[in-house]
This record gives C-alpha cells, structure tokens and sequence, in this order.
C-alpha cells in the first residue's frame, strides 16, 4: 500500500472528529505506523495483515492488546478492523539497550506481573510461542523459498536442538515474546509494553532471554536478572538454559529476517542486512555458551 492509500484509508475511519495531521512512525520490521493528530489528541495507527509464515494473526493481537490494557500494562487499543489497529498514544521514551540496562530491575518487576496477572485476561484458544518450533518451521520456509541460507539450515537446527535439550523445566506462562528496547515506553511514572503480534503462552525463560539477548545483557547482568526474577541466585543448570535461549532467540530473529526476504516488504527495511547483523549478534552469544558450558553440539 502506498503512503497517499494509507492515509485515505486511515482518514476513512469512523472514529475521528477533526481534520488529522498524519505522521509516520519510524521502526516497523514488518507494518506501517503512523501517529495521528485528532482535534489535538494523539493516536497511533498500526497497518498491517496476517503474516501466516511469522505466526502473526491479527485477531490475536488484537485479543492480547485489548488484555494486555486490561490489566494495565498496555495503551488502550481505541478501534480496530482488518489490518488496521489504532492505540492510544503514550507520551514518553522509547527505551534503547541503554535504557533497559538502566531500568533492568523495574522491567524485571513488570514481566513477573505480566506473566502472572495476563492469563486472568486472555481469551479465545490458547496460543503457544515456543521458539524451536518456530525455528523448525523457519527452516522448511527458508527450504522450499530457496533461501540464500539453505546451506546453512542443517547447522540451525542442530544448534536449536541442542539449545531446547538444555532447558529446564518451568511453568508455563502468558509471554510477550517480543522484548526489544523499542517495545517499552516510559512516562516518568511508569514503563508501557506495546507491540502484541507474538503474545502467547511460553516459559518465562524466553521472555527472559529475549529481553537479555536484545539489549546484550553480559553474564552478570543475566544472574542479577535472574536473582530478581525468581528470587533466588540461579544455578548452573539455570544459566545454561538462559544462555541456550538467549541463542535460539537470536537465531529465530535471524531466520525471521531470512524468511521476511521472501516475503515481507516494509519501507526502508533492508532484510538482508538485518538478517546478516543479527547473525554476527549470535555467533557472538554462541561462542559466550561455549566458553562457560561446553560445545552446543
């Protein structure tokens, strides 16, 4: 959709009262954003479909934005309908890796409420997010796209198995599964979650791990984490499951970025590149797990 289609599809919406000054939103891998001005108050305008090979339904999102708020972690989601979501719009910072270094014990705080108090607000089937499957499907999208990786997939999904036979076992929780700095806003009273595309049912080590792997948390910062979370310092078994996940979840980000090159298009989003960069971030992090736990394979 061009910008001049999505601004007349944006002003054709039945919930405005003046005319809108419509602005984009930087930072979308794979929808369109906007921020719209209506008789002075601010909204956000998200564009976007089902991507059935990313797991993302829109219904589901939908479903987890409007809980999510419901339980006070989210900005109100105002209207939706297919393939477009509008939000209130928070006035405050969007964290980077700095940010959620900085405020590492108050984003610990709100993912242990998150994961308990979100399953009392869910509905509808309950979904999953478990990253090795994910990783699994990834690898027959990337084989039958003919990806420029086909040689490497192998090598993926031997590194994913040896990261999920490390995993401890947990309770299952409601995650948000998406934990990059970008997707906390902060008010100066307190910090926001948004971005719902991928909530679903998990363990909390992913949450965990995303978060750390995302803003290349060091091993300390990954037992204070964990301390904080589970009130207790972790041990060894712990740690080699944070470290294994902290991989996957990279390795997943990456095979996303592999298969949104055959399929997604976003305006200013280079794939390839991203795809390659995250790549370089997990090898990093593979060679941080070898050194302290062992060869993966």
């Amino acid at each position: 959709m061009t910008r001049s289609n999505s601004h007349d599809l944006i002003r054709s919406l039945p919930i405005w009262r003046s005319d809108l000054d419509i602005q984009p939103l930087k930072g979308g891998l794979s929808n369109e954003g906007y921020v719209v001005t209506d008789d002075g108050t601010q909204h956000v305008v998200r564009l976007g479909d089902d991507v059935p090979v990313h797991h993302v339904s829109r219904a589901n999102e939908v479903m987890a934005s409007a809980a999510s708020h419901a339980a006070g972690f989210a900005p109100e989601l105002i209207y939706h309908q297919p393939g477009l979501l509008v939000f209130q719009f928070i006035d405050g910072k969007t964290y980077d890796e700095t940010d959620v270094l900085a405020n590492t014990p108050r984003i610990v705080s709100l993912m242990k409420e998150f994961h308990t108090r979100m399953p009392h607000h869910v509905g509808g089937p309950g979904r999953l997010f478990w990253v090795f499957h994910i990783i699994r499907d990834y690898a027959r999208t990337l084989a039958t796209a003919g990806s420029r990786f086909s040689d490497d997939l192998p090598q993926y999904l031997n590194w994913s198995e040896a990261f999920e036979s490390v995993q401890p076992a947990l309770p299952i929780v409601y995650g948000h599964s998406d934990l990059l700095p970008a997707n906390f806003i902060d008010d100066g009273e307190k910090i926001w979650l948004i971005d719902y595309e991928y909530a679903a049912y998990s363990t909390p080590m992913f949450d965990l791990a995303n978060l750390a792997s995302n803003a290349r948390f060091t091993p300390e910062q990954d037992i204070a984490m964990m301390t904080d979370y589970f009130g207790t310092s972790p041990d060894r078994a712990m740690l080699q499951g944070l470290s294994a996940m902290k991989c996957a979840s990279l390795l997943r980000e990456a095979m996303w970025s592999m298969v949104s090159e055959h399929h997604l298009s976003a305006p200013g989003v280079d794939y390839a590149a991203y795809a390659d960069e995250i790549m370089g971030h997990f090898m990093t992090e593979l060679e941080s797990y070898e050194d302290r736990f062992g060869p993966a394979l």
